[in-house]
């Protein structure tokens, strides 16, 4: 992770199959010169969906397009030299890459087995809703496609803890497989939240183990990947992932970036999981989006004081990663909490220019959503990124002394020429705020790269100076 880095969540829900990895490789440059640091690009094997899976209904994990199966040999995104290609041209420009990953459950078996099992009730999980059953399972992983390359490994019912889906009546329903036992490192919602959907991994099998880490390593080896986001990891075995990076830093590459997603906006939940996993990976601060989100709707009677009250980011600012939509909070999706246009821009300023956390921008915001009719965003985030890379740097000062308007100043450092900023936003009325900027830039003349105010304003000598901003918007005053 370099200094002032940003991330970019590299797709969005409804991206066009085909072109995401030659995309990736031809916008190299392009997104380095705008100050991306770091990809996240989408999970790359095989989905049960083929060439239309965005990702997260696992298939085969060693198919990152390239045999035939699932009626494809690429991916959604491309194939797998595309892919390796891709992140060669990202490693050319200095950007890292963190690859998606999905370990919580395999979608698509090849073939159903008979199981013993109980129905459990969907709404508690610990709770049985029948006596031992018999079902047919879609839990056998043979990867015809595949003939064994790479790995041999078939994957049975034993492999799994429990699946959705009983073929021998046609019945949707939660089945715990006999023997198998709900994790207790695991979100405590439903009563236990191990089974997502699916076959649901069994992270305590040692077979299970031993094949995902080296699966894992041979991931890291191929593709050169520097890192992680890992899906879903509220129904993982927390300290999974604790054990299996250790492994692969060990092994393959000592940092290997990771964040997970606990998708909860209870603080307490988040805590939890990094106590339990020593800070082993980072977690989105989606307490934090959720601010986002209702300061956005609420016609400015949100109070702007607040808006880090209960997030991630205060409480361990080195761990969080900040963000203000994702592909699964984008119109039409499960987690839909989309951050409304108007309020984009000043949640962008927080996640960008303030000294604690680390940002990602959404793929999605950056360069539109046309199948929900999104325009790109590229213009007003572009003065934002070049601002944090040039200009966020240095002592940071707090002004969230306004139900209103907010804001906050960094001095700046001998390091990066003309760094130092200002940055006032309101979700009411326009206004403005007397800020320090340091004595160090006393005399120096300061303008709102975003262009919203067309005025410059001079530092006093005492480094303070009257900052403003136009009614819901945000301004961001640099050096000239």
């Amino acid at each position: 992770m370099s200094k002032n880095g940003i991330i970019m969540q590299y797709f969005e829900w409804n991206v066009e199959p085909g072109i995401l990895w030659k995309q990736m490789k031809e916008q190299a440059r392009q997104l380095a010169e705008d100050g991306i640091t770091a990809l996240w690009i989408p999970p790359a094997y095989k989905g049960a969906g083929g060439i239309h899976d965005v990702g997260y209904g696992v298939y085969d994990l060693y198919d990152l397009g390239e045999f035939d199966q699932k009626g494809t040999v690429p991916t959604k995104y491309g194939t797998k030299d595309e892919l390796v290609w891709g992140i060669r041209a990202l490693h050319e420009q200095g950007i890292q890459v963190y690859a998606d990953i999905v370990l919580d459950h395999k979608l698509g078996a090849d073939e159903p087995e008979m199981v013993k099992a109980k129905q459990v009730n969907p709404h508690n999980r610990l709770q049985d809703e029948s006596d031992r059953l018999e079902i047919q399972a879609w839990t056998h992983f043979t990867f015809p496609g595949r003939k064994g390359a790479y790995s041999d490994f078939d994957w049975h019912w034993y492999h799994f803890k429990g699946i959705d889906w009983d073929e021998k009546t046609d019945k949707n329903a939660v089945f715990r497989f006999r023997g198998k036992q709900w994790g207790a490192e695991v979100d405590s919602e439903h009563g236990n939240f191990d089974y997502l959907m699916g076959a649901d991994i069994d992270l305590d099998n040692e077979e299970v183990i031993h094949e995902l880490t080296r699966w894992g390593k041979w991931f890291v080896h191929l593709t050169d990947v520097d890192g992680f986001r890992f899906d879903a990891v509220k129904h993982m075995k927390f300290t999974f992932f604790s054990k299996w990076l250790e492994t692969l830093r060990h092994d393959e590459k000592d940092e290997l970036f990771s964040v997970g997603e606990y998708w909860s906006g209870d603080l307490a939940d988040l805590k939890r999981y990094v106590d339990t996993t020593e800070g082993t990976l980072s977690l989105f601060d989606v307490p934090l989006h959720y601010r986002f989100f209702d300061a956005a709707k609420s016609g400015g009677t949100f109070d702007m004081r607040g808006l880090f009250d209960n997030t991630f980011t205060r409480d361990n600012p080195l761990k969080s990663v900040t963000f203000v939509d994702n592909h699964d909070t984008q119109p039409g999706q499960s987690l839909a909490s989309f951050v409304q246009d108007w309020f984009k821009p000043l949640a962008y300023a927080v996640i960008l220019l303030r000294a604690d956390g680390y940002p990602c921008v959404f793929y999605g915001d950056y360069y539109g959503i046309p199948h929900s009719n999104i325009p790109p965003g590229r213009d007003y985030l572009l003065p934002l990124m070049r601002a944090r890379v040039e200009c966020a740097y240095g002592t940071q000062h707090d002004y969230f002394d306004h139900p209103n308007i907010v804001g906050w100043t960094r001095e700046g450092d001998e390091e990066h020429e003309k760094s130092g900023l200002a940055v006032l936003l309101t979700n009411g009325e326009g206004g403005s705020k007397v800020m320090c900027v340091g004595q160090k830039h006393a005399g120096k003349e300061f303008y709102d790269c975003t262009k919203s105010m067309e005025r410059t304003i001079t530092v006093g000598q005492d480094g303070n100076a009257e900052f403003f901003v136009n009614g819901g918007s945000v301004s961001v005053w640099r050096m000239r």
